[in-house]
């Protein structure tokens, strides 16, 4: 469901959700469609409610968690169809936990996996009897069908209900250990070598293997230190950053000719005629410059080319402005957000847009610093 993303607008702050699909029953017939979850704890099931709406409308078979053999089905201009044997993957009860987890994760707060899986490790250091009732707790909060993701692939829940369990207790079905010599067990009734078994299993949990931290530490930070820079047109956010944009004053030269800009560098040269080309490369402005291109055709190939142009265009730029290279790398590793440019290829607002030039800035940046310190390849 995480994947599936979605968003609305409220008094213009953007609030971030997602969306499953379900079964709404009107009239008799099921219809498909999607339930939204925002991070306010707003869902949308044809209309607007909240957890406790959902599972009122849930109650009166408004949303349909079982399905009637023979009943009818439609999806709005697509298809209608009668089920035969249908068997729905979530109850009640699991579809509302699933939507109360993904509120939290939406918020940025541990769901109930993440809580029951804590509480494990908290048993597994204490042994204590009370957090082994609290290991209990949080696991029967746990969406039903969500509890074999708990633990990895082979293991799934197993060592989180053996630590719950009592030795001695009989079990349903089978499941397999290996004691701590590496012999193997197996059975329907939890013993003492299961449960030391399971304890084990969340002690190398609470304690990762550090040859795998090295390794995955290795090639350096994976958070961004840095903060983001917005390269607002009028107004920049960061000190000094109209020396980044492509607009900036910055003459530079490249194949034998003076541009003005990289603006202008970068337009004329996406003409074909040489007049066309002298006029907007010394148009007064970088505005004039694309605004007397925008009028003229472009080159044969220029849509496939223009992204390394526009970089070895910047490149040059920064090579023989060193004062704003300085600028640039000063911006450390935060990503950099190009607004206001001549489309939504080039520019971003930080949720919509490549933001291409913005890209190139960060990698510009990145090899302006593997020269200074001496680690560049080429």
């Amino acid at each position: 469901m995480s994947s599936n993303r979605t968003y609305r607008i409220v008094d213009g702050e953007r609030i971030d959700g997602v969306y499953r699909p379900i079964f709404i029953r009107n009239g008799g017939t099921n219809f498909l469609t999607d339930l939204k979850i925002f991070a306010d704890g707003a869902l949308h099931y044809w209309e607007w409610g909240d957890l406790e709406g959902l599972r009122a409308k849930i109650d009166c078979g408004w949303v349909a968690t079982s399905l009637p053999e023979g009943g009818s089905a439609h999806v709005h201009a697509l298809a209608t169809w009668r089920f035969d044997e249908p068997e729905m993957s979530v109850t009640a009860d699991e579809l509302i936990g699933e939507v109360a987890d993904e509120i939290d994760r939406l918020n940025g707060r541990p769901d109930s996996l993440e809580r029951c899986r804590d509480a494990a490790v908290r048993y597994a250091r204490s042994r204590a009897e009370q957090d082994r009732h609290a290991l209990r707790a949080a696991y029967e909060t746990v969406p039903e069908h969500r509890r074999v993701y708990l633990g990895d692939m082979d293991s799934r829940d197993i060592p989180f209900r053996l630590l719950i369990a009592e030795v001695g207790e009989e079990w349903e079905e089978y499941f397999y250990y290996e004691d701590e010599s590496g012999a193997e067990g197996d059975g329907e009734t939890v013993t003492e070598q299961a449960r030391d078994w399971a304890f084990r299993y969340f002690r190398d949990w609470d304690s990762p293997d550090p040859t795998w931290i090295a390794v995955r530490e290795a090639d350096g930070p994976i958070e961004v230190a840095s903060p983001t820079v917005y390269l607002n047109e009028g107004r920049p956010l960061y000190p000094r950053a109209h020396g980044l944009r492509n607009t900036y004053p910055a003459p530079f030269t490249v194949a034998g000719q003076i541009y003005p800009t990289v603006e202008h560098a970068y337009w004329a040269l996406s003409v074909e005629d040489e007049t066309q080309r002298e006029a907007i490369r010394t148009a007064q402005t970088a505005s004039q410059a694309q605004q007397l291109a925008a009028v003229l055709g472009r080159r044969p190939g220029w849509s496939d080319a223009r992204l390394a142009i526009m970089a070895d265009l910047m490149r040059a730029k920064f090579a023989q402005h060193p004062d704003l290279a300085d600028i640039l790398v000063d911006t450390g590793d935060g990503r950099i957000v190009y607004s206001h440019a001549s489309s939504p290829y080039w520019e971003g607002d930080g949720t919509t847009g490549r933001n291409w030039l913005g890209r190139l800035l960060e990698l510009i940046r990145s090899e302006l610093a593997s020269a200074r310190t001496g680690l560049a390849i080429r």
